[in-house]
């Protein structure tokens, strides 16, 4: 009894004298916690990863998506009792030990994977010595992991050639694919590599590799392991002859969110859509090639419920100009992106309605005096066609009423951040309305949602967490839901870019809402849009903010940003429009009214070119400012156009044409017209 209890204490004072070693002396395990970020797209595709250290690609092993065959004839070949020990294999040291007396030389290892992993982890020169300490880590590891996460640690540490450490990086650099699924060939020589991964890469010496991988198949053969057909066969499949360049969507956001990744995570599931990224990014890319060397692109597509944001490209290529740079985060001027923000403000506050008539003419408030873009008036229009027509004076007149300091702060409480210049020593200004701060795209994908979503401003969402957060968010209101409302009727009446068919006049196409900005010196050209759910903004210009000639946003912008609407094949869901018949009786008018209707669109003298004559024809929409108008060409009354609500006048031939337009109290006015092909 007595050598019971002595044998007991020996034992527990052991027992203590290894806790507390393992304790004074734990396994370095930092090498196995820092792997290369990865960011996947919202179904889990690969979009962009980062190195760790020294460049290397250290991808964390995902055992639930490596292919089972592969796990069993590793463990089966390089640990045969890999479940049973527990870091050491007593019978392999044995055996090793027994040849390599009776040979005089090292005849096979005792290495187990546990052993590996520990070698993997603290790097040593293969010494005796080196081997003890092996062992002795193998057991404090094995102390510490399961079989299958010592097993998952092994597959992201181990060495596959060059910079390539893990199985997945080996996977997709070597064969082009995750190992989900590997061929017997492919198998062989992701067991082989790791033994000499320099001296046998496929790539630099391929006899060697090949002969490592046909040894290894003919161990499968002989452990039973695959039937001896197979293995012939396998031994017939070529080797890869160089690396595969890992994939790469999303180059900006995908590395912007990889290196916020937590350490330990390593993998972040974000928003985007691999599918759609694929599409947008050459569009992009071809319009910048179009607008010339200097010129870069930019989009973002963000998908209203949740904000969860499913494309975006931040630059027309890394070969650009700038092309590193994310322009969705940049400074830029929205030119006149920003007006039907005003224009709610307007309406939410009850000092205008789409109705009320505005007059379009030279005016001067206090030091400012804005000029349209084609420097042309207009006399009085309605707060929808100043909108609709993006003219200037009437939506400086409009911020006038909302305020600018106002107008900033509901910006800003919606998260929304405006830089003006000299913004410290000066207050807002009514150039606001005309793009006179800088804004990201962001940032305006933020407002335009906010239109989208019955006026509730939200962030934006990068990962699926966020856009559930968002979900569950009431967010902020930034007007209420009917200006929202109004204001988007109004974009969907915006004339379309040359050669697209008006969406009121497309049966069972996407009616979109949409606005075009300008900066000064043509530097930025911006078009944002809302259609099938979804918002789109794109930008395009130089990414060092140089000037340009003559691209507007309606013609460098808004051709792409239906080229990526269409993209996304956005349902025909849009809401037929909601025009009231006149504003209230108090918002009548914000100027004196004038006398007569307004011709908006032709004016009197132009030249219009259209693609084609008669009744089969797209033509052309005609403007005016007025209550119950009537149209005429040379004295033939025109038919309003059942879709749309507008008078559509679609000429029979080239020639001169005098077009009336006649007020529900009879006044008129008049233009002559030229229409050619």
């Amino acid at each position: 009894m007595r050598r019971f209890v002595l044998g007991l204490i020996a034992f527990l004072a052991v027992e203590v004298v290894v806790v507390g070693l393992d304790a004074l002396f734990p396994p370095n395990l930092s090498r196995g916690e820092r792997s290369s970020p990865v960011t996947l797209d919202r179904r889990g595709a690969w979009l962009r990863a980062l190195p760790v250290e020294d460049g290397r690609w250290r991808l964390r092993a995902d055992l639930r998506r490596t292919d089972p065959s592969f796990l069993a004839r590793l463990v089966a070949i390089e640990d045969e009792r890999f479940r049973e020990h527990g870091g050491v294999d007593p019978k392999a040291v044995a055996r090793a030990a027994g040849q390599a007396l009776l040979r005089g030389r090292v005849i096979s290892g005792a290495s187990t994977l546990s052993m590996q992993t520990a070698r993997l982890l603290e790097p040593r020169p293969r010494t005796f010595g080196a081997k003890l300490i092996e062992m002795v880590r193998a057991a404090q590891i094995e102390a510490r992991y399961s079989k299958r996460d010592l097993l998952a640690l092994y597959l992201t540490l181990a060495p596959y050639g060059g910079n390539l450490e893990g199985v997945r990086a080996a996977s997709l650099s070597w064969f082009g694919h995750e190992p989900e699924t590997l061929t017997l060939g492919e198998q062989a020589l992701l067991i082989a590599l790791p033994q000499a991964p320099e001296g046998r890469r496929p790539d630099r010496f391929p006899t060697q590799a090949r002969a490592a991988r046909n040894r290894v198949l003919d161990r499968m053969a002989d452990a039973g392991l695959a039937s001896r057909a197979a293995v012939e066969e396998a031994k017939t499949e070529p080797l890869p002859t160089g690396r595969e360049r890992f994939p790469s969507l999303a180059w900006h956001v995908a590395g912007e969110l990889a290196r916020e990744a937590p350490t330990r995570q390593a993998t972040v599931r974000s928003t985007l859509d691999a599918a759609l990224q694929a599409r947008l990014e050459p569009l992009a890319a071809a319009y910048a090639r179009q607008q010339g060397p200097e010129a870069t692109a930019a989009i973002l597509v963000v998908e209203i419920e949740g904000r969860a944001v499913r494309g975006a490209v931040g630059s027309g290529g890394l070969d650009r100009a700038g092309g590193w740079i994310d322009m969705t985060t940049a400074l830029r001027s929205p030119g006149s992106a920003l007006k039907p923000f005003v224009y709610a403000f307007a309406f939410d506050d009850g000092v205008a309605a789409p109705d009320t008539q505005i007059e379009d003419v030279a005016t001067r408030f206090a030091d400012y005096q804005p000029e349209n873009f084609d420097r042309t008036f207009r006399g009085k229009v309605t707060a929808r066609e100043a909108l609709s027509h993006s003219l200037n004076v009437p939506a400086v007149a409009m911020m006038e009423k909302v305020g600018p300091s106002s107008f900033l702060a509901r910006l800003e409480a919606a998260d929304v951040r405006l830089v003006r210049p000299k913004a410290e020593t000066k207050a807002p200004g009514l150039a606001l309305a005309l793009g006179g701060e800088g804004i990201t795209l962001r940032d305006l994908a933020v407002l335009y949602a906010a239109l989208g979503d019955e006026g509730v401003a939200k962030p934006l969402a990068w990962t699926e967490e966020e856009a559930r957060r968002n979900d569950r968010s009431r967010g902020s209101r930034l007007v209420r839901p009917e200006a929202a409302r109004q204001v988007l009727d109004i974009l969907r009446e915006a004339p379309p870019p040359k050669g697209r068919i008006p969406a009121a006049l497309t049966r069972g196409g996407p009616g979109m809402a949409y606005k075009t900005g300008t900066s000064y010196g043509f530097r930025d050209a911006v078009a944002a849009g809302v259609v099938g759910g979804y918002v789109v903004i794109v930008w395009t210009g130089r990414a060092d903010g140089g000037a340009r000639g003559g691209l507007t946003g309606r013609e460098a912008a808004l051709p792409m940003l239906f080229d990526a609407a269409d993209v996304l094949a956005a349902p025909s869901a849009a809401p037929p429009r909601i025009a009231p018949k006149g504003a209230p009786a108090a918002l009548a008018t914000l100027q004196k009214a004038d006398a007569g209707p307004n011709l908006i669109f032709p004016p009197d003298g132009a030249t219009v070119q259209v693609e084609g004559y008669g009744p089969g024809s797209r033509g052309l929409v005609l403007a005016a400012g007025g209550e119950g108008l009537r149209w005429y060409a040379d004295g033939a009354p025109l038919a309003v156009d059942a879709v749309s609500g507008r008078t559509v006048w679609r000429p029979a031939a080239a020639g001169f044409y005098e077009l009336t337009v006649i007020d529900g109290a009879g006044r008129e006015a008049r233009a002559k017209v030229r229409i050619r092909n």
